[in-house]
């Protein structure tokens, strides 16, 4: 193997740059020619393709956002789509692929990977679904940019004695309402894996305004509902004026937090190094603060386990 590529697909997250910088020269650091491909697998149907040195990654690990861009793309989905993609990496002499994303980005490297392509996947997404690694790129940072938005929301929360919804994303997983729900404090946490009653909520939001509650702060995850509709309930039920905010796509954005930056950096090095040792089909995680690496296919077919006892703890505490 002398040359290999890195791109990013899917949405983007904080710590993607920083993965990048870490392919780059981890890869130059092992005499690898170093290719970036942009826009994603859009960009590669195109062969949007750049050379990268160690400059190129200068000053980019503190950026959000990722410099190489990212775009779906439909007809990657294809097969005539994938065999284009694979002809155009081997037309560049790019020999292994590094494919930072989320679990559709993985699928298209899995296929890549059977038209003769090495490829590695990084796990970079805010919504920290991927079920083989504990943390993904971009959760810690998204999970704190919630965090400080739900401060700042329970100070007017306070001051007008109201009930305050906050929406968050993640999709169909609820890590992003769960972490910055228990770390904020939040009176309630309503997230895909367990689902709520609507009667309960407003029950315990009454009960904690008798005993004399000034506000109440209440974290929904995109997955499960909206927060206009639920706001818009809760204050027909209790009388309590109900305010909802959507935190959208503030929570893919902004500098990545050490840990994301730590974490990229370490999965990022391992992805070279697997690739340097023949490697194809694998994705790089982490697992009890361990830094791993598992077949592609069986990774994608992992189910996602819950955190129960966080979320046991979370009530407790609220």
């Amino acid at each position: 193997m002398r040359t290999i590529g890195v791109l990013t697909s899917g949405g983007d997250a904080p710590g993607m740059n920083a993965a990048i910088r870490a392919v780059v020269r981890a890869g130059l650091d092992k005499n690898f020619n170093v290719m970036g491909i942009l826009r994603g697998y859009s960009g590669l149907i195109s062969g949007e393709i750049i050379p990268m040195d160690r400059q190129s990654v200068a000053d980019i690990i503190q950026r959000g956002g990722t410099i190489l861009r990212t775009a779906r793309c439909a007809e990657f989905k294809t097969e005539e789509g994938r065999k284009r993609g694979a002809n155009i990496l081997k037309t560049f002499g790019i020999d292994g692929l590094v494919v930072i994303g989320g679990d559709g980005s993985f699928r298209g490297a899995q296929l890549l990977s059977k038209l003769g392509i090495s490829t590695v996947g990084l796990p970079g997404t805010i919504d920290n679904d991927l079920a083989y690694t504990d943390f993904t790129i971009g959760f810690d940072t998204a999970t704190n940019t919630v965090l400080d938005a739900i401060n700042k929301l329970r100070d007017t929360s306070t001051s007008h004695e109201r009930v305050s919804i906050v929406e968050v994303m993640g999709r169909n997983c609820g890590d992003i309402a769960l972490y910055a729900g228990l770390a904020g404090g939040a009176e309630n946490i309503i997230i895909p894996e367990k689902g709520y009653e609507q009667d309960t909520l407003c029950r315990t939001i009454l009960e904690g305004k008798m005993h004399g509650k000034m506000h109440n702060l209440v974290v929904l995850a995109e997955g499960i509902g909206g927060a206009e509709d639920l706001a818009k309930k809760v204050e027909e039920i209790t009388g309590i004026e109900t305010r909802a905010t959507k935190l959208g796509h503030i929570q893919r954005g902004g500098s990545p937090s050490c840990r994301d930056r730590i974490l990229a950096s370490r999965m990022a090095f391992r992805a070279v190094e697997l690739l340097e040792e023949g490697k194809s089909s694998r994705v790089v995680g982490i697992k009890d603060g361990k830094i791993i690496d598992e077949d592609i296919d069986e990774a994608l077919e992992e189910p996602k386990h819950f955190d129960e006892k966080l979320f046991e703890i979370a009530n407790a505490l609220s």
